[in-house]
């Protein structure tokens, strides 16, 4: 994490209370304020804290009831350090061109840091009252197969899980664990809610899950496949790294500092199959939408929303763009992301009763060019191994079996490449963060790259029209670098 600001004061409970009344503020907040816990969370990130935990503090200022939210890191403290001196408060920002809205939120009731101390996440885990667990910790945190939703078995965190069920490192392990510990006890499962940008995220965490059990225990794995809920959602709002001047920002807002404030977009946006045993918050009432079947709405707002980002953020970043906003207002890729999502995108779609995707487009298309919200092109590359498979892969794959061009998307895949080489245009080295790193950046050319079967499994390497798209627009970046290699494929240049 990066330095705080000095302004005195930290923000907390009792220093909330002066702050000015234009700030909006919970109207419970925290253990110390009497709020049960009824909620893990694990991925304690920037996402979380701008999406979920929000729709949560509106249903508890609505009403107050026994929802408050634990909040687990798997890996760093950094989240834990800002906010546990704060009573757990922190500040969200809602930034557009005309200025910043924020407000104090304060659902979560405490942090935990998972390698410090599993135990005491398990204890939350196991408790009766916790009902619901809900979960943001990217597409990596699945220790899963990309390319086929498998878990990983030769994951090194499930082998250690496997041998070591009471020093669990992995999701699937902290898991499973506790639904053994509940089983035993007698206790009724919680249910698991995947927040994370994964299609069928539901069916996705259920099958690691059992797939994770039955390698322990194979009555266990049947348990959990028949009595553990696991709907699907699907979550959109646009969340930047936080900066020193954004805390800066809001400390002077405030008058008080806050460690850790989130920024965000006005829009958000969670789609969530209706399917909680053990009971929920009322997040209805705060705009989420509570549907049977969340397939079309995830489809559409990865394919949209999510293939978009990373097409901007490996071509923008290439091209020498450090944010959205940035590549957006050069026509040549704001030109570029239009026809990707009418042409490419749109056919493959199934779209959910009432949507208006010319509307939705369009939204998109404003909320990438906010330059309010500074979302940095690299930020978005990351982990792109993970991610190629649900954003791009798919829709390719969909692309090919109607015999439909896929030219734009077959340029994001080829910018990934370039990207993962670790060297940009200008022959600068790039940190490319992703689980595959070194691995990739061995691999010198589209041949070994499609190779790769945890990003492009089997069927893809040897589809020949597939591999030809793909190779020559490898050879095109590389020749002419990523804008002129975007222009290239607008028909009115």
């Amino acid at each position: 994490m990066a330095s705080t600001t000095t302004t005195g004061q930290r923000l907390n409970a009792r220093t909330m209370i002066a702050l000015a009344p234009a700030i909006a503020k919970p109207r419970a907040s925290g253990a110390g304020a009497g709020l049960e816990t009824g909620i893990v969370h694990i991925g304690l990130g920037a996402f979380h804290r701008a999406h979920q935990a929000v729709y949560t503090d509106d249903c508890l200022n609505r009403s107050p009831g026994p929802w408050g939210i634990c909040g687990v890191s798997l890996r760093s403290p950094d989240t834990r350090d800002a906010l546990a001196p704060q009573d757990c408060l922190y500040t969200v920002a809602v930034r557009d061109a005309s200025g910043d809205r924020l407000r104090v939120v304060g659902s979560i009731t405490e942090t935990l840091v998972a390698p410090e101390d599993p135990a005491a996440v398990l204890d939350r885990l196991t408790r009766p009252a916790t009902r619901i667990v809900t979960i943001t910790v990217t597409e990596k945190g699945y220790c899963h197969e990309p390319a086929t939703g498998a878990l990983n078995s030769g994951h090194p965190g499930i082998r250690h899980d496997l041998a070591n069920p009471g020093q669990p490192q992995t999701l699937a392990g902290f898991l499973v664990e506790a639904l053994d510990r509940r089983r035993k006890a007698g206790t009724p499962p919680f249910t698991v809610l995947s927040c994370d940008n994964l299609p069928d995220n539901g069916r996705v965490t259920a099958g690691i899950l059992r797939q994770f059990a039955e390698l322990r225990d194979p009555a266990l794995g049947r348990w959990i496949a028949d009595t553990v809920a696991c709907p699907s959602s699907m979550v959109d709002r646009i969340v930047p790294a936080t900066t020193d001047e954004d805390r800066e920002t809001v400390a002077t807002a405030l008058g008080v500092t806050d460690a850790w404030p989130v920024m965000t977009e006005p829009f958000s946006q969670w789609v969530i199959e209706d399917h909680f045993p053990a009971g929920r918050p009322a997040w209805e009432l705060e705009g989420a939408e509570l549907v049977s079947d969340v397939r079309p709405y995830e489809l559409m707002k990865l394919r949209l929303l999510n293939g978009s980002h990373s097409c901007i953020a490996y071509l923008g970043y290439l091209a020498g763009h450090q944010t959205v906003s940035d590549a957006m207002a050069d026509p040549v890729f704001a030109g570029f992301v239009r026809a990707l999502m009418d042409d490419e995108v749109t056919p493959t779609l199934d779209v959910p009763p009432g949507a208006d995707l010319t509307r939705y487009k369009a939204a998109l298309l404003e909320r990438f060019a906010n330059p309010a919200l500074k979302h940095r092109t690299w930020q978005i590359a990351m982990d792109g191994s993970q991610k190629l498979p649900q954003r791009l892969l798919g829709t390719i794959r969909d692309r090919l079996a109607a015999g439909q061009p896929f030219d734009r998307l077959a340029l994001g895949v080829a910018a990934w490449m370039r990207y993962v080489g670790g060297v940009d245009e200008k022959g600068r080295p790039i940190d490319v963060r992703d689980p595959l790193a070194d691995r990739l950046k061995t691999l010198p050319d589209a041949a070994s790259l499609l190779g790769v079967r945890e990003v492009f499994g089997d069927d893809l390497p040897k589809n020949p029209t597939f591999a030809a798209v793909v190779t020559e627009a490898l050879a095109r970046l590389k020749a002419t670098g990523a804008r002129d290699a975007v222009r290239s494929l607008d028909p009115n240049s």
